[in-house]
């Protein structure tokens, strides 16, 4: 359907003043349509919301693929509903770790989708660097809270995730004089931390 004939649906059945301008800065990904228009973008075009969502990656766009309203997921995870919304619009969870498990439910999302949805890669490659250089032990419950990863599952991944950086730091310092940066194995390890931690995750519990 052109542009066009998208934009006149639009205002016909919805009464929404979109522009074909508009309608093909979607389609090129240089706009993005709200929860209203998308709802009606779907009606217009015969098919779902999330049909047109190609990659879901934010809050907003894994609630929009699964079809609920922001007050009806709200009350899934036990929020308010505007305390629900004012997560989603700043990219930043910070629900418990019960609503958190409920999420994760609600959207149907994998422990790496949840992740990045709540916008806490950088907090987890933060602890899992924290982890490998220090006591491992002691980021089972900052991490677990971030993920809904079975405890022993996610003990005996932080512990091998551990036990991979300390390995390279003793052959790092084994070469000796060898080599001319003997840290450069240790950081390249730390720089892909969240790689190797969902490497090791990878399983019954992914």
């Amino acid at each position: 359907m052109a542009p066009g004939h998208v934009a006149y649906g639009l205002r016909a059945q919805y009464g929404l003043p979109v522009t074909p301008e508009t309608v093909t800065a979607w389609e090129r990904g240089l706009a993005v349509p709200g929860t209203r228009e998308l709802t009606a973008l779907a009606g217009v075009l015969w098919c779902s919301p999330g049909e047109l969502l190609s990659t879901a990656t934010s809050l907003r766009e894994h609630r929009i693929a699964r079809g609920l309203a922001p007050d009806e997921l709200a009350r899934r995870l036990g929020m308010d509903a505007s305390a629900y919304l004012r997560m989603e619009e700043s990219g930043r969870w910070r629900g418990n770790e019960r609503q958190t498990a409920a999420l994760a439910g609600a959207l149907g999302l994998a422990p790496r989708e949840l992740l990045a949805a709540t916008g806490r890669d950088k907090d987890l490659a933060e602890l899992l660097r924290d982890a490998v250089t220090s006591r491992w032990q002691a980021y089972v419950r900052p991490v677990g809270k971030m993920l809904p990863l079975e405890r022993g599952h996610l003990q005996d991944v932080l512990q091998q995730l551990h036990a991979d950086y300390q390995s390279r730091m003793v052959a790092t310092l084994s070469w000796g004089a060898a080599s001319d940066d003997t840290g450069e194995p240790g950081r390249e390890f730390l720089d892909r931390i969240v790689d190797h931690f969902w490497e090791l995750a990878r399983g019954p519990q992914h």
